[in-house]
């Protein structure tokens, strides 16, 4: 029950039929899900004694007691109870509940096949509709994908898995849907304006043609690559390229991108500079725009932290970027036999998809938001599914000489 519940959630989460089907939202079928979850926590808490928990999880958790801890010292208690509690807990019952209930790959699959095509049809979506803010192509509703530079953020994210589900697609039509999929997407985040969008797809796009095209002996995607290029370069939007000369400080006179920029700037000072004045417990989770006045986010998920919350919390929050990377680092070292090709795919894909949201972390707000923890989870589930053993095997692929010793120790 608890995985069918996650996978109920990812489908309410990255599809997002509340913001399209009218009267769906009033029905608050995300919040039945997760007590559905809890449910299925609470059935089968005996599973947490016999099963480990991974060390990702435990910095979660760490980072949720923390938050906790940061609530009697904030500015606004109120806004961060509500904070802690209705959107971190969320966090914690999702990865949880992952981690104890996908055991085989074709679940986690099936989750990771959830959100790309989810991502990717909310997308479509939106350009048919031609939703716009401010001149700018957003997504439907006022959820996830609602903000111009979080729908670019998730396009970005998930390009890499598309690409993916096309590379192991059979049959013409799902190989056509991945490829046309993966060009609207592309087109979708150029008409989103947003530059952080633009950096976290190019630096995944760079990594999955080294990953896929060169070191996988697909040469062909460089080829196709071309061909993309210079397709965006006439279906690009109008100023687009003004657009990302900013980027390098290249402003028009009365350009909104000098105000946008200088504002973004003001954010980045007042955020580090709160970080200096509380860096153990923050001003409390959620609370900067209120406090600052400036009723805006710190468009920075790492000062966002270390503001709100304190330097601890940043530290725990880098720490689990640092995990999740070893775990990839460990499954792109995987021998490459027959039954692990599918792992290392998708474990190329979550890289370029991780340091995609790196990227995009410097320009947006995204602690408290589930995404971000999907991803690490997904790279979490994918190295219990590679090493059973919980690491040995990955220690000795790094260095050979542990089992000799092993080895050695045995004889003796």
């Amino acid at each position: 029950m608890g995985y069918w519940t996650m996978v109920i959630f990812s489908f309410l989460y990255y599809f997002r039929p509340g913001d399209i089907i009218p009267g769906i939202a009033s029905l608050h079928l995300a919040k039945i899900t997760a007590f559905f979850a809890i449910l299925a926590l609470l059935l089968g808490a005996n599973r947490l004694h016999s099963r480990k928990l991974p060390i990702e999880i435990k910095i979660i958790l760490a980072m949720f007691v923390w938050l906790v801890i940061t609530i009697p010292f904030a500015s606004w208690r109120g806004g961060s109870f509500n904070v802690v509690f209705f959107e971190f807990a969320r966090i914690v019952i999702v990865v949880v509940t992952l981690v104890l209930t996908v055991t085989r790959l074709v679940e986690l699959r099936r989750l990771i096949l959830m959100q790309a095509v989810g991502v990717s049809l909310m997308t479509i979506v939106a350009v048919i509709v031609n939703n716009r803010m401010q001149g700018r192509l957003a997504g439907m509703g006022d959820g996830l994908l609602s903000n111009p530079n979080d729908l670019a953020m998730n396009i970005a994210m998930n390009w890499p898995l598309c690409l993916v589900f096309l590379l192991t697609a059979g049959g013409i039509l799902k190989r056509s849907f991945w490829a046309v999929t993966m060009l609207v997407m592309i087109y979708a985040l150029m008409a989103t304006y947003s530059r952080a969008g633009f950096m976290a797809l190019a630096v995944a796009i760079l990594i999955c043609l080294w990953d896929f095209g060169i070191r996988g002996r697909r040469a062909y995607l460089l080829g196709i690559a071309a061909l993309g290029l210079a397709g965006m370069i006439v279906v690009a939007p109008g100023n687009y390229v003004k657009r990302l000369e900013t980027l390098f400080g290249k402003f028009q006179e009365g350009d909104y991108d000098r105000g946008s920029a200088e504002a973004r700037k003001e954010l980045l000072e007042k955020s580090l500079a709160i970080t200096a004045t509380h860096p153990l417990f923050g001003i409390g989770p959620g609370n900067f725009p209120s406090y600052t006045g400036l009723w805006r986010v710190t468009h920075n998920t790492y000062t966002q932290l270390s503001s709100e919350c304190g330097i601890p919390a940043l530290l725990l929050f880098l720490l689990l970027l640092r995990r999740t990377f070893l775990n990839l680092f460990y499954l792109r070292k995987m021998p490459r036999a027959p039954d692990k090709q599918e792992m290392h795919l998708y474990a190329s894909a979550l890289s370029a998809s991780f340091v995609a949201y790196l990227v995009g972390a410097f320009f947006s707000s995204s602690a408290y938001e589930l995404f971000p923890y999907y991803m690490v989870m997904y790279t979490t589930l994918l190295y219990r599914l590679g090493f059973p053993e919980q690491g040995r095997e990955a220690k000795r692929l790094l260095n050979p000489t542990v089992e000799v010793r092993q080895r050695a120790y045995s004889t003796i």
